[in-house]
């Protein structure tokens, strides 16, 4: 768990995530639905088995900018621009032309100069 000293309120995300790295370098974070509602700009809808976000990691907010860049181009939408977390990360939602949402994401909790 991480993130937990950041409570969020009515409109803002909570900070607390669970993450758990497995094999090949991929890492699962478990948000709660209603938090990841509000950090990606989407309404709450009925509990599904689809309700989730496909995020990808990146090294810098230039990366962020620069993916996000592509796939708006290439016809995705903005759900919420890219803006500094409290918590240390930068990022950015959109979802693709299939509908399925997409974070791209950089910690910038240990850099001084991104």
């Amino acid at each position: 768990m991480v993130g937990t000293e950041f409570p969020g309120d009515a409109s803002s995300p909570a900070g607390d995530v669970a993450m758990f790295e497995l094999e090949g370098g991929l890492v699962l974070a478990l948000y709660p639905r209603t938090e990841l509602a509000k950090d990606a700009n989407v309404a709450v809808g009925p509990p599904s088995s689809g309700e989730f976000s496909i995020g990808q990691i990146v090294g810098t907010v230039s990366e962020v900018d620069a993916a996000l860049a592509e796939a708006l181009a290439a016809g995705a939408t903005w759900t919420e621009e890219p803006y500094e977390r409290p918590w240390g990360m930068y990022s950015g939602y959109f979802r693709d032309p299939d509908g399925h949402l997409w974070e791209i994401v950089c910690d910038t909790s240990a850099k001084a100069d991104l």
